[in-house]
This record gives C-alpha cells, structure tokens and sequence, in this order.
C-alpha cells in the first residue's frame, strides 16, 4: 500500500507538471497572438475573450473567426476623358480589398511570407533531386528487367548478337557479288559457305597442331616440373623434398575426395556443351538469313516502331550498321597483327605449340585492349613449364610490348575514325559485359557502346538540325510578315497621300 500511495503521488506531480506547462504555453500563444497584428482573435480573450482553461485543459474546438478589413482607399485615378464619362455613383463607390482566406486549424489567416502549400515549402534543388532520382530509379528498374530477360533468353541474344557480328563481316562480300550480277540466293549462300569452311579450317588446324606436338609438350610439361621442383629444394624458399610430398598428396586427396563434385562439373560442363551446339546452330541459321534477307528483316523491325519514330530509326540504322561493320573488319585487322606479331615472337623464343598460341590470340584479340594479354598468359605458363622462368619472362615482354603497339598506335588509327569511345569507356564496358554475360558479354560490350554511341549522336544532331530548321521558318515567316505589314503600311500612306492631294469636285446647283 505504501508503494501505491507512492505511485499515485508520483502521478499526481507529474500530472500538475504537465498542466502547468500547457498553461505556460498557453499563456505565451496568446500573447503571441495579441503581439501579431495579422493573427485573429479568438472569442472569449483579452484580444478575443479566449475562455480560460478548464482543469489546466485548452477547449477542444476553439472556432476561427477572421474579421473581414474594412475599406481600402485607393488612390485616384487620372481623370476619365469628357466621352468615356464615369456615372458619379460608380466613381463614388469605395473599393475594397478581397478578404484574406483564413486557413483551418486555430483561425490562421494568409499570411504573405507563408507558402500556400507544404509542397512550396520544399527548396528548389531539394524537389529537382527528389524527381530525378525517382526517375533514375525507374530507369535502373526497367535496365534490370531488360537485363533479367536477356539473361533468361541468353541463348537467343547471344546467337543474334554473334549473328550481327559476323553477318557485319561477311556482307560486303555479298554486297560485292549482287552488284556484279550474281542472284542473292546464290551470293548470301556461297559466302555463307564460305565463311562456316573458314571457321572449320581454323578449327581443324589448331586441333592437328595440338595433337602433332602434344607429346613433345608433355615430355618437356614433365621437364620443366622436375626443374621447378628442383628450383623448390634448392632455390632461395628452401623447401624440403618432404614438404613437396606432402602437398602433392593433399593435391590427390582432395582430388579423390572431391568425386562428386567433379563429376558434377562433368555433368555442367556437359550441358554447356550443349547449350554451346545448340547456340552455334542458332547463330549460323541466322546469319543466313541476316545476309540473305536483311533488309526486308530491317524494314519489318521498322514497322513495328511508333509512327513519329520510324523515320528517325530509318536514319539511323544505315549509320549504325556502318559503325558496326567498320568496328568489325579494323577489330579483325588488330587481332591479325597481335597474334601474328606474338606468334612470331614465341616461336623465335623456342616456346611449343606457336601456331596453336597464335590463333587463339586472335581469337582473344576480339574483346579490345585486354583479350589479347589474357590468352598471352597461356603462352607465358607454356613458357614457363617448357623453358623456364627466362623464357617466359620474355614471352611477357613481347605481350606487353604488342599491347602497348595495340592501344597507342593500331586502335586509334584503324578503329579510331569507326569506333568513336574512350579507352576508359572500352575498359569499363568489357568489365560489365563480362560481369553481366561472361565472355560473350565481354565479346558484344564494345560494339554495343560503339553502335549505341552513333545512334543517340545521329538523333541528336537531327533534333538539333530540325529545331534550327523551324527556327529558320518562324524568322522567314516574321520577316514576311514584317515586309507585308510595311508594304501595307507605305500602301495606305500612299492612298491617303494621293486622296488629300486629289482637286475637290465643283458643286453643282
């Protein structure tokens, strides 16, 4: 009981606190209030006899009453002139300012300095971030779902983009032979032909290279591991013959203890296959039929853009074509001199499997500034397990060297004029292609930008150029307009001129 009692004084006290701060405020409101001269007066006060509080409590609905001013004098006009006289009764009559809309809540009335809304309370740049950030919000959100789709259809874009690619390298081979007088049928079909022998050439050669020098590669693998394994024992980590048992043998065991995991990875690395096949059949049936039917495919695709569109597309498309086809034959043109000048180097240096090196070079050369120095790696670890730590620092060297021949020389005169984009946009382009699509993301990024970059310059410039045309029309059509209303103008002077000049007519009774 005596905690109870406790309590409940406790209670009390603050209760009586409570009270007697509203009171304070209360008090403080009004006079505020009395002191504002904009502020109505509520009924029941000193100013506006505001009731008093009832057990320390504010009434809970105080009505706004806002007294309307009275008569604003308004200084004299200028006198009216004699023919628009003003009746004495509406010259008399006082003109009164439009009463202040009061709003709700405790009679406030408008105030000048008050904004009329929360909205214009808001400070400009804080309301122009607000907006641009919801609207790049949406933009990332629709870039995410576009993302989600070509990833669910990988396939599919994949293949249509490889399909641009060597269709872009391919057709002015077919443009070639339409114009001297051969079917499209015929000319579409025979440089598709020719470009599949081609590609299973270059495949059927690197596999024989392999395969002849395979054995000779293995010997000097095993060569240059006994070597490495000596350089181990002996060199400046001195480790011990035990040490490099020891790791091997955690090697095989985790090996043999991992089975199921790699038969996993087989049974991935057998559906990759197959997704593999599936998208090379894909992209040389629509290779076909880009290089035979293209243009049709391109006026459909056009058709089914908005009206007010099409044209701007129409445009376009020819300029994007051309960048795409210029950024393919020079990227062809550089992966040539890397692998040739590569290939040339890591044979000179006595490295196996040159030619093999060599054309996988080319094929990484396809992915701008940094695909070549990837697969160079392969013949800098052939190098190394082959020849030895020399050699392959050699091999390094020559990468570097072509690398460096690639960025500063060949890219910017072969694909500098087709390829408009800064090297630093090529490296973060390749880096989010690969990130987003692996390697054939990083294969696409690059002519992407390019073809992406020629299309918003193309329709900008042709905003550009209409907005100076119907500049150019509205001035045309206010100088004439200017000229006639002059025309007119010295017309009836003229007229008027010749009218008061003119001799009166005699009266005739």
């Amino acid at each position: 009981m005596a905690r109870g009692g406790k309590a409940f004084k406790a209670v009390a006290k603050g209760m009586a606190v409570v009270a007697s701060a509203a009171a304070v405020i209360e008090r403080r409101r009004r006079a505020a209030m009395a002191a504002d001269p904009h502020e109505p007066a509520l009924p029941g006060s000193a100013a506006g006899n505001v009731p008093a509080l009832v057990d320390g409590h504010v009434p809970a609905l105080v009505p706004a009453l806002v007294e309307a001013p009275g008569p604003v004098p308004v200084p004299r006009a200028d006198p009216a002139p004699a023919a628009e006289a003003v009746p004495p009764s509406a010259a008399a009559a006082p003109v009164t300012a439009p009463a202040p809309v009061a709003h709700t809540g405790f009679g406030r009335e408008y105030h000048p300095g008050r904004p009329a809304t929360p909205a214009e309370a808001v400070p400009w740049g804080l309301r122009v971030a607000a907006e641009s950030t919801w609207r790049l919000l949406l933009l990332g959100a629709a870039l995410y779902v576009v993302f989600y789709v070509v990833d669910m259809l990988r396939l599919v874009a994949f293949s249509v983009l490889a399909s641009l690619l060597i269709t872009a390298l391919l057709e002015p081979s077919v443009s070639w032979l339409r114009r001297r007088g051969v079917p499209r049928s015929l000319a579409a079909g025979g440089v598709f032909l020719s470009g599949l022998a081609g590609i299973g050439l270059v495949g059927w050669f690197v596999v024989w290279q392999v395969s002849t020098n395979l054995s000779d590669v293995t010997t000097q693998v095993k060569t240059g591991v006994n070597q490495m394994r000596d350089w181990l024992v002996t060199g400046p980590l001195h480790l011990t013959q035990q040490q490099i048992t020891d790791f091997a043998n955690q090697i095989t065991k985790a090996i043999t203890t991992n089975t199921d995991q790699l038969t996993s990875a087989s049974i991935t690395g057998a559906q990759i296959a197959v997704e593999v096949l599936t998208a090379l059949l894909m992209t040389f049936f629509t290779t076909f039929f880009f290089l035979y039917d293209g243009a049709k495919i391109w006026n459909w695709a056009l058709r089914g853009l908005p009206r007010h569109s099409r044209f701007a597309m129409a445009g376009a498309g020819p300029k994007a074509w051309a960048t795409l086809t210029a950024y393919v034959r020079g990227t062809v043109c550089v992966a040539f001199i890397d692998a040739l000048c590569i290939g040339i180097g890591v044979d000179l240096l006595g490295v196996p499997l040159a030619l093999p090196l060599a054309v996988i070079i080319f094929l990484g050369a396809f992915v701008p500034l940094v695909g070549a120095l990837v697969t160079g790696t392969v013949a800098v670890l052939i190098a190394l397990v082959t020849q030895g730590p020399w050699t392959a620092l050699m091999v390094l060297v020559v990468l570097v060297v072509v690398m460096q021949v690639e960025s500063h020389i060949l890219q910017p005169l072969i694909l500098g004029r087709a390829v408009r984009v800064h090297p630093l946009g090529v490296v973060l382009g390749v880096a989010a292609g690969g990130i987003i699509g692996g390697i054939g993301g990083a294969v696409v990024a690059v002519p992407l930008i390019a073809v992406t970059n020629t299309v918003v310059t193309h329709l900008r410039r042709r905003n550009e150029a209409g907005q100076a045309v119907f500049t150019a029309l509205e001035a045309a059509r206010e100088a004439a307009e200017r000229t006639a209303g002059q025309a007119a103008g010295r017309s009836a002077e003229r007229t008027a001129a010749t009218g008061s000049a003119a001799p009166a007519a005699p009266a005739t009774d």
